[in-house]
């Protein structure tokens, strides 16, 4: 006998004797409908789960992660207010059906079971995934979550308290609201979760609000894995600047006191809490996993004793509110219409087509207000004594900095935040005087912790603000790269454009910095961003455009609130010349505060129509100096600047490519390089003369070594000569 059945059949036979769990069964001061209300939604919760089980065996469901168990999370539901945003953990279908019952919304069996059913009817995610989630009761979608919501959920916190100053136009949290995140005991352990846990503490004990509810299901198990007894509480009641809370999730009756106390205190003290939840997990960790393999049956039939159903019933009864019959009756009636409702969808539509699929990928634009921007004056006080300079030739740290300037001037929803951007002015001096000028609000010093950093950035822009976060190096990015492949970049995908998380990163990035940090602050490798669908990728190389370029990755972000990376060559941050020392030929002046430059387009240097070099970033200084020795060699060169990494400017590009034969200079590495794409294009579009010179597959030396593995000047003008000469096309 399956573990469904087993614990449908406990459960029928031991209300009907009225056999219910020992333990205090005071409901407190909640009325009859009250209660019955929350046993109706557990009931509903438990149903859902065993009906997904008979649609995947039909054929009619797919993988699903139930909440079986889980069900007192319906004290949650009940206890925040429906304004109160909610990150869900995947076994908190009781938390949602609880808030849809208490914001007086029917159909949440309907949406349920089309989401399990993968149906294109599915309200939150269109068919795409099994999701909790609905934007009219502020729960964004999640898919498994395995604590990278937790970030998210700081930064969504830490909104509601900058909000209250500087509320952007599209703020959809209350002022006195507060953010919620769940999740399990063994999801706890995760990096991503004690980081987020960290940057609560860290910000709580510097005396800044963060009114934030975690809230750990501790079950005993992850997947098989148990977790130690009493490990939950005791690394958790005595963390810094946070309150503890607990309670057992199984009566959901005491859990409901523990979440309105936990709640308020949050509200009231606008500080983090933690609520750690006692639940149990049955039938096994998700579809159609046997729990008996990997756990003695003893301790298997021990938590069915504990069902979290019989304790409610129990309460129901002893409370004299309703009879065990009744209990059953409504127990019951839910199987048969969920049943029967799952019975009425069999027919119901799915993706089909990858059209289908990607509908959602890219988020909708929205409407904003434009404004008339800033006056003279208004520019003349924040810029102070730069407004003597800024009609002079400048190299690219500058101009980036007073695009960031103009930039939060203009959109006070603006906010800038990674490791040492404020005070400091960033590793580089690019954010240098923003703090100063815009205070502590608005520039923002996180601790070290680059998922933190990224998931402050997702959860203020879930709020409306526009973040513009710092990585100081692009290999310090692959600590925390989930938080844009699976959080930022998939929420418009997950809820059908309903939600989305806006955002212009900022990284430092590539190489030939000279004599400093080897692999570790050179890294050369854009795959980890490459390959993220729907996530745009900036690469200046000048200093106007990187001005012109963050303008538009803004406009990106406010208007089509699309995910940009922003990369920032280091090396070309200081550049002043470009054929000869002091001749000041890569400084520029900064443009116009309105000129930007389009998504799309790529940069033309010459006319020449011997050869068309392809670059970005350092490439493009190093290809702009192999044109002029290539112009002494009686060789007409084209350097064609891509600007766009992702997607590539594809148009654009063989408009300025014509005729000529094509050497990519890519200063990433041979593997997984830019590079890979501009053939696979160059040999769909039948372009004939081809090749590429390329980074070596090797990490970057510190000292004299820095730009061994790297294309060089000389390596460009030889690569093109060769490419001329009739060399082979390289694979």
């Amino acid at each position: 006998m399956d573990r469904v059945s087993i614990v449908h059949e406990n459960f029928l036979r031991r209300v009907a004797a009225e056999d219910f769990p020992a333990g205090d069964t005071d409901i407190g001061d909640i009325d009859r409908e009250e209660a019955l209300g929350l046993y109706r939604g557990q009931v509903l919760s438990r149903a859902l789960d065993v009906q997904s089980r008979v649609m995947q065996k039909a054929g009619q469901g797919f993988y699903t992660i139930g909440s079986s168990g889980h069900e007192g999370m319906a004290a949650l539901g009940h206890a925040l207010r429906v304004d109160d945003i909610a990150f869900l953990h995947y076994r908190d279908a009781a938390f949602q059906i609880a808030r849809a019952a208490k914001a007086g919304q029917a159909g949440m069996m309907r949406d349920m079971l089309l989401s399990f059913a993968c149906s294109t009817e599915d309200p939150t995610s269109g068919g795409r995934h099994k999701v909790l989630g609905a934007r009219s009761l502020m729960i964004p979608p999640q898919t498994s979550t395995i604590a990278s919501h937790l970030p998210k959920a700081v930064g969504a916190a830490h909104s509601i308290t900058l909000a209250r100053r500087n509320r952007p136009e599209h703020a959809i949290l209350a002022r006195d609201a507060i953010a919620m995140c769940s999740f399990g005991d063994a999801s706890l352990n995760h990096s991503t979760a004690q980081g987020a846990i960290n940057a609560a503490g860290w910000t709580a004990v510097q005396g800044i609000p963060l009114p934030l509810l975690f809230v750990c299901e501790d079950n005993g198990i992850g997947i098989s894995t148990k977790t130690p007894t009493g490990w939950v509480k005791a690394t958790m009641s005595v963390r810094p600047g946070m309150a503890y809370f607990e309670a057992d999730g199984r009566d959901v009756f005491a859990a409901l006191q523990t979440a309105r106390e936990a709640t308020d205190w949050v509200r009231r003290h606008r500080k983090p809490a933690f609520l750690h939840l006692r639940t149990v997990r049955l039938y096994g960790h998700a579809g159609p996993d046997v729990v008996t393999s990997y756990l003695p049956r003893a301790e298997v039939e021990a938590d069915e004793a504990q069902d979290p159903l019989l304790y409610t019933a129990g309460h129901l009864v002893a409370s004299g509110k309703v009879t065990a019959a009744q209990v059953l009756e409504i127990y019951t009636e839910m199987l048969e219409e969920v049943a029967q409702a799952a019975e009425e969808m069999a027919d119901t539509p799915r993706l089909k087509t990858a059209g289908e699929v990607m509908a959602s990928l890219i988020p909708p634009k929205r409407d904003v207000t434009q404004g008339n921007g800033p006056s003279a004056e208004q520019r003349a006080e924040i810029f102070g004594s730069d407004l003597a300079q800024i009609d002079q030739p400048q190299p690219m740290s500058r101009l980036i900095n007073w695009a960031i300037h103009d930039l939060m001037l203009q959109y006070p929803e603006t906010l800038l935040m990674g490791e040492d951007v404020g005070r400091k002015g960033g590793n580089y001096g690019v954010t240098q005087k923003l703090h100063a000028r815009f205070g502590p609000a608005r520039v923002i010093d996180t601790l070290l912790d680059e998922q933190s950093i990224l998931g402050l950035a997702i959860g203020l822009a879930h709020n409306g603000f526009i973040p513009m976060p710092e990585i100081q190096f692009l290999a310090y990015l692959h600590n925390a790269e989930d938080q844009l492949r699976g959080e930022a970049a998939t929420l418009p995908f997950f809820s059908k454009g309903q939600w989305s998380n806006p955002m212009v990163l900022r990284i430092s990035a590539l190489g030939y910095q000279k004599g400093f940090g080897g692999h570790f602050h050179n890294d050369n490798s854009l795959a980890v961003l490459r390959d993220i669908p729907g996530v745009i990728i900036a690469c200046p190389s000048t200093g106007d455009e990187a001005a012109q370029m963050l303008r538009e990755c803004h406009r990106l972000a406010r208007e089509e609130q699309r995910v940009v990376v922003f990369l920032e060559p280091i090396a070309l941050y200081p550049m002043r010349d470009l054929a000869e020392a002091g001749d000041g030929e890569w400084m520029r002046h900064y443009p116009a505060p309105d000129q930007r430059i389009g998504l799309g387009s790529v940069g033309v240097h010459g006319d020449g129509a011997d050869i068309a070099i392809v670059t970005y970033g350092n490439g493009h200084y190093l290809s702009r100096q192999a044109q002029l020795d290539l112009a002494q060699r009686d060789v007409e060169a084209r350097v064609i600047d891509l600007r766009w990494l992702a997607p590539l400017p594809e148009d654009a590009l063989l408009e300025a490519i014509g005729d000529r034969p094509v050497l990519i200079v890519d200063e990433c590495r041979r593997t997984g390089g830019q590079a890979e794409a501009l053939m696979a294009l160059l040999s769909e579009q039948e372009v004939t003369r081809f090749a590429r010179l390329t980074a070596e597959d090797s990490f970057i030396a510190t000292g004299p070594a820095y730009g061994a593995t790297l294309p060089s000047r000389e390596g460009i003008v030889a690569a093109a000569e060769n490419l001329l000469a009739g060399a082979a096309k390289q694979q």
